[in-house]
């Protein structure tokens, strides 16, 4: 596993997500506030044209890149939770980080972590099965990636199990639940979008490792990584924001390495 440092905290940010131009420039903006990406490949969202655009910016602003995996369901944009078979999901979860990683070489940049999207995420959370193979297949394609999963989950002990090096992930625009996972898209509380608070709860999470769920109990949690979603409403801003007021309580934000 990653250490946490008490003053050092890496923000990634779901890219890749968007449509043509206009989705371009919002990850641009995003990125300036990001020590770390993970790049929609191609299921979920993402073609070889904004795979290449977006790995040339985050190579030219030194931001680590990774892959962002995620069910084959453009209509459902990976968020449904479906069933398929574990080759298949071996299959194209090791077909989309290729895809990505081919053109990172093309590129001359490398991609260091995999981090799965949305429903894969969610269930590969809870299933040591799905988690097994999703881990499998990252291990297969590359031993020194970094997995990136839901602090305290069935990925990150799979990616542990299979060798991998890990990274603990909380969430600093999203709501918890008591259980740990979080708050369900659309119900109360599912989203934050007071930067203050989002600050302050991210910071708690790096003191004292812990967050407030909905249900006003504490969850423990460990902190590598904090993700800012990039289809969060005025997610550059929020970003933005976040990452000030997290310098200014005396954090260095760093890339994954």
């Amino acid at each position: 596993m990653i250490p946490a440092g008490p003053q050092r905290i890496d923000l990634n940010g779901d890219i890749g997500e968007g449509t043509g131009a206009a989705g371009i420039a919002a990850d641009a903006s995003l990125m300036e506030s990001l020590s770390s990406v993970n790049i929609a490949c191609g299921g979920h969202a993402g073609d070889s044209e904004s795979m290449r655009t977006l790995v040339r910016m985050a190579r030219e602003r030194g931001l680590a890149i990774g892959a962002h995996p995620g069910f084959p369901d453009r209509p459902g944009f990976g968020r449904r939770r479906l069933d398929f078979p574990l080759d298949a999901v071996r299959t194209f979860v090791t077909s989309q980080i290729e895809s990505l990683r081919q053109i990172a070489a093309e590129e001359a940049a490398t991609v260091s972590h995999v981090k799965p999207h949305g429903s894969l995420y969610a269930m590969a959370a809870e299933d040591d099965i799905l988690a097994d193979a999703v881990a499998c297949a990252v291990l297969q394609i590359d031993p020194q990636s970094i997995l990136v999963g839901l602090s305290g989950s069935a990925l990150i002990a799979a990616g542990r199990r299979v060798g991998l090096r890990t990274a603990s992930e909380v969430f600093v625009d999203r709501g918890y639940e008591a259980d740990g996972s979080l708050t369900p898209r659309g119900g109360p509380g599912s989203l934050l979008t007071n930067p203050s608070a989002a600050a302050a709860r991210v910071v708690r999470m790096l003191r004292e490792g812990v967050v407030s769920s909905r249900q006003g109990s504490d969850v423990a949690v460990v902190a590598n990584t904090a993700c800012i979603h990039g289809d969060t409403p005025g997610a550059s801003t929020f970003a933005q924001q976040v990452k000030a007021l997290l310098v200014t309580a005396g954090f260095v934000v760093t890339r994954l390495a």
